[in-house]
Formats: C-alpha cells, structure tokens, sequence
C-alpha cells in the first residue's frame, strides 16, 4: 500500500516509485552529517506503525522546502501540513484503519518533535471536526490557560505592558493545552489507540530525523539561547558548533515523556510528575505558574460558530479561539463587495483595500471590545445586519488589531504556529491549530524534554481571569454545501485570516483550483519589522501599495511568496475524494492515501 507521496504532475503516480527516485538525491543532500543513522536503522512495526526506512525518511524531509508545489489528490484520505514527516504520519494512520482524528493528532504530535522551532506540548492544540456519520460539528478548545496569578492587563500601563512582552524568562508561561487538547480530541472522536497514534512522534524524538534547512535557520537565530543551557546544547549543539543541515536531531528526554504520555495521559502531564515539575520549573525561571494551576486544567468542547457566505455555509472556532467567529463577520463582509466586478485581490487593488479594511476593523472590534468591554453578542456579531452596518462605515486606513502592541513599543505575537488538515475515506473531516504561540525557543526553558513556551504574549488580546482560556485568532473552518464540508482549512502565522480569506474567496468565487489559487500573490497582515505597517506581497497587481497609503496606512512590501503571509493548510473535498496542494511560502507537503 503506497502512504507517502511527496509531489508529482501525474497524481496517479505510483508512491513507492516517486520515493525511490527522490532517495537518491535527498540521501546525498541529507545523510552525510554527524549523527546519521546506520542504513535501514527503522524498519521495525512500532505499535503497529512501521516507520520509514532511512532511504524513505531523507526522501520525505527533502521535501520539506520552501518553493513551488503541486497538489495531491486521494481518493481514500489525505493530510496537509508544513512536515512531510507529519503529514506522512497522519496518512499512515488512515492507511492503518484510523479516521481523521487520528492523522489529525498524530500529525500534530509529530510536529511537535519534527518542528520544535513552530509547536510545542506547551502551546496549543483546538480541532475543529466533522463526523460523517452523524453530519455533526465538534469543537475543543486546548488553547492555553492562565495561571492564578495573571498579570492585570486591563489595568496595566501601556509602560509596563510593554515591559510584560518584552520578558523572556518564565513570566509569560501560561498552563499548556497542546495536551489536553489532543487527549479529549482524541478519547472523543479517535480510532486508534493512543499509542500507535503517537508512534511517530516518539519514534522521531528517539531516533532523530534530518534537521531541514527551516529548522536550522530558527536555531541559528536563536543559537545565544539553545547555547547557553546545557540541556539543549546537548540537543542543538555538537560540541560547540551548531548541529547541521542533515544531521540528526536526536531529543531522547522528549521521546521518554511521549511515552508516559501514552501510557498515563493527564494524570502524568498535569496531575503527576510532569505537571510539578512544570510548575518548579517555570517558577524558578521567574514564572506564575503553580502545581494546582496544572492539576485544574482541563481541555472543553464547545459548540463551533455557524455562519453563511453566498451559497456556503460556514463552520469556524468559537471565541476565546475567536478566529472562527471573526471569519464568519468578515466573510458577511466580504459577501457585500461586488468581486465579480472589481476581480480578486491578487489582480485588484480595490479588492485588496477594501478586504484589508474589512478584516482590521473586525479584529480591531474584537480586542478592542475585550479591552473595553464593547463586545457584541455573539448573535448580532455574525449576523448580516450588523456585517451591513460596519461595511458601510468602512473608510480610510485598514485598523489594526495590534495596536495596543504598538502604543507601548512592543511586536504583536510572532509566528510560531502550525496547521493541519485532515479528511478520511469516510468523509470525517478535522482541522487543528497547535502552535508554540511565541517565538521559537524564546524561554530556554526544558522540562522533561518540553520546550516552556512564552504564551502569554497572547494577553495583547485581551484580558484573561485567572484560570482562563487565552484569547487567540486561531481559525480551524470548514465551508459546506448541504451540509457536508466542500473546504477544510486553516493557517499559521500573523497572517492567517487574511490567507483563509484570499484562498476561500480565490476556490469559491472565481473557481481556481487549488494549486492555483495558493500560488497567486497576496497580503498579508501586521509587519513583524515595521511597526504598525500591513504586508503586501511585491507582485500583487492593481497598485494596492498606492491604495493604501493615499487611505492613510503604513505598508511594508515584501518578497513574492513571503513566510509571513501564512500557509494554507486547506483541503478541497469533492464527491470521488479530496485535494491539497502546499504552498510554498512554507515547507508544507500534502501526502495521500
């Protein structure tokens, strides 16, 4: 049974074949290095998930470029995200049996180990899922939860707010969710046992995997952190020089506590051993975080928001993951544009203003409203009344939603997240953001070979009680027909919305396939370089910059195909199976069933 398959014109090619051919170049380029692994070192079923071999495994993280791709399409399931590895694991699990909660999780957890610089056990992780069987809609928050003694940024000086964002040791750990979020998913809608879902993730933690050039750009960055403590110089470093492209990473304390995790779940991560020293650990480092904060934190299941655009419906995230909701009230919006007449935003300059103002002021409503306590009801906040009244209020420069980050001198949350995408053989469909929700390795803080990530930059959304779930616009979706989801999708990075956007709009309005539509320009959100400036891609057509700057905004252009402008992790679903395509502003690859 063919699993892997990398990318290929003819989407009927034959896996093994594409892999063999690829091997051979991937293992010049990625198996030299210190580290390597001896030839055919895993072979062996785990759990009953046999991992590649090493021919396989070079062939698979070779793919894992930036730069142009190709779609894929499976008839009996498919995965997407930024890590051939992952995705290629989330296809195994199908090919196993499983559904996709299964890929879904074991694509996520994977990651987790494949991507430290991008995700982490002490982030995030909320899915959004659809049971063909039932026709229901599901969602769990694992969004990430505030420690008891959260700092009062309602009240806070933009000063010390300030200062709150710039601190870089414990202070911003919140109470992870990335776990609970993946056990109740899992328990609720998986197939599979928890251990063979989670085989690959220890396997690769245990084993290593070819460092690509994506990860070792992030720990060149970041090398003065991953230097400076013995633990993960030892995981980083060989002897005093950074591990290379092709060699192995290899991080043996994560793969032990992967494996407690299979056996013991919750009450090792946040009632048990972990959880305190989690809590010792970060307080030490300057942190809130107490041993009762863990053992209290529970993923929860909520009902997703439910919306319309033209002759779609529309599934997304309920705040706080207020990604979804604010799709919904941005395509009520953008549902009131004439598109057919001004052309899409990658040939308009007028399409691009006017969808920047649009998702400004909707994100600029939804912090603000958090701040000040203005918020809407959820009802009228998607309803078509009140998308009229804002539509024709729209003027002048698009708002932004990180202007408290900018009033007190300090850089909105960065990019550090992942998206992935899953649908079955069966129609069951699940999209899931996890992220390390700040810069990678930001902390320097390890416990039991997971990375503390400083989460708590989120509080720039808003303000959260102690004990609460963070606000974060985090967008899992799905459109539907009948019912039944015809896009499955979601992104990473600063600019996620308004990748979901162009790319919905771009597949629903104007037809494009999907390989096309991820390949045109677009814009982006808030610069990570220039304050207060909104990103356009340098080869957007219609003269956006101009538009733009005559309504008053500050505009960075950017390099064609630029990182922060998102990946869209998106699955077109049709009748005889389902289609992906990476997009190459990140490393994502699509593998079939």
């Amino acid at each position: 049974m063919g699993r892997r398959l990398v990318e290929t014109a003819d989407l009927t090619l034959n896996r093994r074949t594409l892999l063999a051919a690829a091997a051979g170049g991937a293992a010049m380029a990625m198996g030299c290095g210190p580290g390597s692994a001896p030839a055919d070192s895993a072979a062996a079923a785990v759990n009953g998930w046999t991992p590649p071999n090493d021919e396989e495994r070079r062939a698979l993280v070779a793919a894992a470029r930036f730069g142009p791709k190709q779609a894929v399409r499976g008839a009996n399931g498919i995965a997407i995200c930024t890590h051939p590895l992952a995705s290629a694991a989330a296809a195994d699990m199908l090919a196993l049996g499983g559904n996709a909660c299964d890929g879904v999780m074991a694509a996520s957890i994977a990651q987790a180990v494949v991507e430290p610089h991008m995700t982490t056990l002490s982030g995030c992780l909320s899915m959004l899922y659809y049971d063909a069987a039932s026709g229901e809609y599901s969602y769990v928050n694992g969004m990430m939860a505030a420690p008891r003694a959260v700092p009062d940024v309602k009240n806070m000086e933009l000063a010390e707010f300030g200062a709150l964002m710039a601190k870089t040791d414990g202070a911003l750990c919140f109470v992870p969710g990335f776990w609970g979020g993946f056990e109740a998913g899992h328990d609720r809608h998986g197939r599979l046992p928890r251990s063979t879902v989670m085989a690959p993730a220890i396997h690769y933690a245990r084993h290593g995997f070819e460092i690509h050039p994506f990860l070792w750009g992030e720990m060149f960055v970041e090398s003065s952190v991953l230097g400076r403590e013995p633990f993960s110089r030892e995981i980083y470093f060989n002897g005093s020089t950074l591990r290379d492209i092709g060699d192995l990473l290899v991080q043996s304390a994560h793969a032990d506590t992967l494996e407690q995790l299979a056996e013991e779940g919750s009450d090792h991560f946040y009632r048990g051993e972990f959880g305190l020293r989690y809590a010792e650990t970060v307080q030490a480092r300057g942190g809130l975080i107490t041993a009762e904060d863990m053992a209290a934190y529970e993923a929860f299941w909520d009902e997703p928001v439910h919306g319309t655009y033209r002759d779609y419906g529309v599934v997304g995230s309920p705040a706080p993951d207020f990604g979804g909701q604010a799709l919904v009230e941005i395509m009520n919006m953008v549902e009131l544009l004439d598109l057919q007449q001004t052309g899409p935003a990658f040939e308009s300059g007028e399409t691009t203003l006017r969808m920047m103002q649009i998702i400004g002021r909707v994100y600029a409503d939804a912090v603000g409203g958090r701040f000040d306590g203005s918020l809407p009801e959820v009802e009228r906040a998607i309803s078509k009344e009140y998308a009229a009244e804002r539509f024709a209020a729209l003027e002048g420069k698009p708002a932004s939603p990180n202007d408290r980050y900018a009033a007190a001198g300090a850089m909105p949350p960065p990019p550090g997240s992942n998206h992935v995408t899953v649908v079955d053989g069966e129609g069951n469909v699940a999209t899931v953001l996890h992220s390390v929700m700040s810069m990678p390795f930001r902390t320097g803080i390890y416990v039991d070979g997971v990375y503390a990530c400083a989460s708590g930059v989120h509080l720039g959304s808003g303000p959260v009680e102690p004990g609460g779930r963070a606000h974060a616009r985090i967008c899992p979706n799905m459109f539907t027909r009948d019912g039944k989801p015809v896009l499955a999708s979601g992104s990473p990075s600063v600019s996620l919305t308004e990748n979901i956007v162009q790319n919905s709009v771009n597949l629903l309005d104007f037809g494009l396939d999907l390989e096309t539509s991820v390949h045109k320009p677009r814009f982006g959100g808030s610069s990570m370089s220039v304050p207060g400036a909104l990103m356009l891609e340098a080869d957007l057509a219609g003269a956006p910059a101009d538009l733009l700057r005559e309504a008053g905004a500050t505009v960075e252009v950017v390099n064609p195909w630029n990182w922060l402008c998102g990946s869209f992790e998106g699955v077109v679903i049709e009748e005889d199976g389902a289609v992906a395509c990476g997009d190459p502003r990140r490393t994502a690859q699509a593998v079939a069933v």
